[in-house]
């Protein structure tokens, strides 16, 4: 057996990590999209 299989560092499911890291990277690019759409609708 693998030593580093033995020693898990993180025993929390993969699955929470992934909706958390697509959930924090859609809400930065929707919050930069809004920003974009407000100063092109200002501008004009």
């Amino acid at each position: 057996m693998n030593e580093f299989e033995k020693d898990i560092q993180s025993k929390t499911n993969d699955v929470v990590d992934n909706i958390k890291g697509f959930t924090f990277s859609f809400v930065f690019f929707l919050l930069i999209f809004a920003i974009g759409v407000t100063i092109s609708v200002l501008g004009s």
